[in-house]
């Protein structure tokens, strides 16, 4: 099982940015997969899900209208667009993929990407 995160960097505030995960090894649509984020200091924190009994989409308010997760079955790939970035989505963001339908917890993840940075300054 693997999981590759890319698509982070550098983006001013109010800029966008579309984050992906290419995995490998199984087959997405079966397992839960989310996106989660660390900053500084901080724990590892939720911020989206595709849940893998309906295809539902699931985000913490701290990111609702503003992001979007999606997945391509076809690439095996899962996908987070996002929107109107704020200084405050800092931080390293990782997927994760566990064997809930929906995974919202860093403890419900079986495996884990690498990261990639995010940095929204100005």
């Amino acid at each position: 099982v693997q999981l590759q995160a890319s698509g982070g960097g550098l983006v001013q505030p109010g800029g966008s940015l579309r984050l992906s995960c290419a995995c490998s090894g199984f087959t997405l649509d079966y397992y839960g997969i989310g996106w989660f984020r660390q900053a500084p200091g901080k724990e590892r924190e939720w911020v989206s899900c595709i849940s893998s009994s309906d295809g539902g989409t699931y985000y913490a308010d701290s990111v609702k209208g503003r992001f979007t997760i999606s997945r391509d079955s076809a690439k095996n790939t899962v996908y987070l667009e996002m929107n109107m970035l704020k200084p405050e989505d800092t931080g390293v963001y990782y997927c994760g993929v566990g064997l809930d339908p929906e995974v919202v917890h860093p403890s419900q993840i079986g495996w884990w990407g690498q990261g990639t940075q995010v940095t929204v300054s100005s």
